[in-house]
């Protein structure tokens, strides 16, 4: 990857709690009123003009965030004077244990995917054009975009290194620590910039928004090599760091006009192994400890007070029943709970009147089953890192919420100018 420092635009205050937001596409109208509410500089009056942001606005609500970005430039937001990258530090906890996870704020050259740029999700047209409609208003790029690159021992180094010193600016965001560091020593700069050369960008999440970066750029023609809209931002993470977790994102189930579990269970046993369960708040809460025992391509099944943990017999089944899609697709629990469990033997209870809510809480998730919430349950293991680049790497999508990375980069940092 081809790796810029950049002159980002930044909140002149140390402490940037009360300014710096969650991405836009996790926010909802209610968290945007309270973000404001707290501060009226609050980077969310600009990134989030539209709610919902799965749909384009009108006009006049993305020129108002144009017009606000340009009152806070030169006043609570400054301009680097060197070119620069960043280093941004996450501390988390989660399931009871605690987590750090170093990342870079870097400028990365903009490539079609598959051409050192790789995805895993498919987006749509909505969010796409209300990104695309925000970045032309306001010539800048607000929400950096997550992705993660092979391990790179020199840059593990420098970042340990950089993190010993006090930084520059530092947040608490929805119980999430965040912290950031200015690097512009052409030495370092150098140093990370040949260290990624030879590595490919894996997205973690921010699809919708690369590709808006691709559209921005085709709007604009011919631009040289080094215009910035040959360029986007990126949040980079090493695929060794220890907080580079993804969550599991667990199913919950209703809707359902015929159900039994008794008889769903049964129907399982013809492909997978079952097993009477017990989960209480505490093991429900960290569900890939819980699942663990029970061996890979384990789930839950949670109705009422009843539960069982079953796991696939014979992953040949798999090659059978998704034949078009890649090896490693076919090796996702998530792939095995959609195209064997529900559509097999779930499709008897009325399923396509369900509806599915997901939930990377797995007491959140239990209790929707113990109270009835939920006719059906089901606690999934987290997503491991290596699939999302195998799948990636295949040309292959995965299926809906199969990731949730967490935590996810805060807006509002830094913000890279598109001229």
């Amino acid at each position: 990857m081809n790796i810029k420092p950049f002159q980002g635009w930044r909140y002149e205050q140390a402490d940037v709690s009360d300014v710096i937001a969650p991405p836009y596409d996790v926010l909802t109208l209610a968290d945007k009123q309270q973000l404001l509410r707290e501060s009226g500089q609050n980077i969310v009056a600009v990134d989030l003009p539209h709610v919902p942001p799965s749909e384009v606005g009108p006009d006049s609500e993305y020129r108002q965030s144009a017009e606000t970005l340009r009152q806070w430039m030169g006043g609570p937001l400054r301009r680097d004077e060197r070119p620069s990258l960043y280093v941004y530090e996450q501390t988390f906890t989660w399931a009871g244990k605690s987590y750090c996870r170093r990342t870079l704020i870097a400028a990365a050259g903009l490539a079609e995917f598959g051409k050192g740029v790789w995805p895993h999700e498919k987006t749509f047209a909505g969010p796409k054009a209300d990104r695309l409609k925000l970045m032309q208003e306001t010539r800048v790029q607000l929400s950096p975009i997550f992705g993660f690159y092979e391990p790179s021992a020199e840059i593990e180094a420098l970042l340990q290194r950089c993190t010993q010193r006090p930084a520059d600016q530092f947040a608490t965001l929805r119980g999430v620590g965040e912290k950031l560091w200015v690097l512009n020593r052409p030495e370092e700069l150098k140093l990370i910039q040949n260290a990624l050369a030879k590595r490919d960008i894996f997205i973690a999440d921010g699809h919708h928004r690369y590709t808006t970066a691709l559209n921005y750029r085709a709007t604009l023609g011919d631009v040289p090599a080094e215009h910035p809209a040959n360029f986007v931002m990126f949040v980079l993470a090493s695929m060794s760091d220890p907080g580079l977790i993804i969550l599991p994102t667990h199913r919950l189930i209703s809707g359902l006009s015929v159900w039994n579990f008794e008889r769903f269970v049964d129907s399982l046993r013809a492909d997978m192994d079952v097993t009477p369960l017990e989960v209480s708040a505490g093991s429900a809460a960290d569900a890939d400890a819980l699942l663990e025992p029970y061996g890979p391509h384990s789930m839950a099944f949670l109705s009422g007070e009843q539960a069982v943990v079953a796991r696939l017999k014979n992953l040949s089944a798999m090659d059978v029943l998704a034949a078009n899609e890649v090896p490693a697709w076919r090796r996702l629990d998530v792939a095995i709970l959609h195209r064997l469990v529900l559509e097999r033997h779930l499709a008897g209870f009325a399923l396509a009147g369900a509806k599915t809510e997901y939930t990377p809480d797995g007491v959140k998730a239990m209790t929707a089953a113990t109270d009835g919430q939920a006719q059906l349950v089901v606690l999934l293991a987290g997503t491991p890192i290596s699939a999302v680049r195998e799948i990636a790497l295949a040309h292959s999508v995965m299926p809906h919420k199969s990731t949730y990375f967490y935590p996810k980069p805060a807006t509002g940092l830094v913000i890279y100018p598109l001229e």
